[in-house]
């Protein structure tokens, strides 16, 4: 991916090689960073053939019920509402939820979880751990491992945002990542972006549609929920 990043004289320059060769290689590495085609079909035998791992359970029946399972995975999952109404601390749930053993309904994994406005809380964590799952985490130990299991990074600006993203990939396999949270993207929008101004609505609408691809890029790739 870095090297199709490259423009064409960047690419000779560092591999050395002519232009009709560069071109070349260029096709080769496309191929081989495309995602292979896969039917619709196949998609769907592969959540029905392991149900446990193509969602998340929210812990909530009824929401669970609407979303067929709860937050799935291989996927973004956009979560809206007036403000108040408890966005972050569903968040916050969804990662506890996502550091518990399978056989609770979790995956079993660590968390990436991007602040945006710095509302998050680590005794509301703890809080909501303990009121949910009391039998669980009655043991210090436990719940030390799973606040040690939710990492948290603190990103306001747009640039940064985009930024930690981007630097995700190498994060998710070597801490064994199940869930990223970024709460909120709307947040940084609204700051940075006025769309009276003009230009604005071009450049969010870039961040936007950059940020989007990467994370459905991760989410597919990792098979996790976002």
């Amino acid at each position: 991916q870095d090297f199709l990043c490259l423009s064409l004289l960047e690419l000779m320059k560092v591999t050395g090689q002519s232009y009709s060769n560069v071109q070349k290689l260029l096709c080769k590495v496309s191929l081989a960073c495309a995602p292979k085609m896969q039917t619709a079909y196949e998609m769907k035998v592969r959540r029905t053939v392991n149900p446990s791992s193509a969602f998340l359970p929210t812990s909530l029946h009824g929401l669970d019920e609407v979303l067929h399972g709860g937050v799935p995975c291989g996927s973004l999952t956009e979560i809206t509402s007036p403000p108040g109404c408890g966005k972050t601390q569903f968040c916050i749930m969804m990662s506890v939820l996502a550091t518990l053993p399978i056989s609770m309904g979790g995956l079993d994994g660590a968390v990436i979880y991007i602040d945006t406005e710095s509302a998050f809380s680590a005794e509301r964590l703890v809080e909501i751990a303990e009121s949910r799952f009391p039998a669980y985490f009655d043991l210090e130990e436990k719940l030390f491992s799973m606040t040690r299991s939710i990492h948290l990074y603190r990103e306001l600006t747009c640039g940064s945002v985009l930024r930690r993203i981007k630097s995700l990939e190498e994060e998710i396999i070597s801490k064994k990542v199940k869930l990223i949270v970024i709460d909120s993207v709307a947040s940084v929008v609204r700051k940075e972006f006025d769309p009276k101004l003009q230009g604005n609505l071009t450049e969010r609408s870039n961040f936007l549609a950059k940020g989007a691809s990467l994370l459905k890029y991760l989410a597919e790739e990792f098979s996790i929920p976002v």
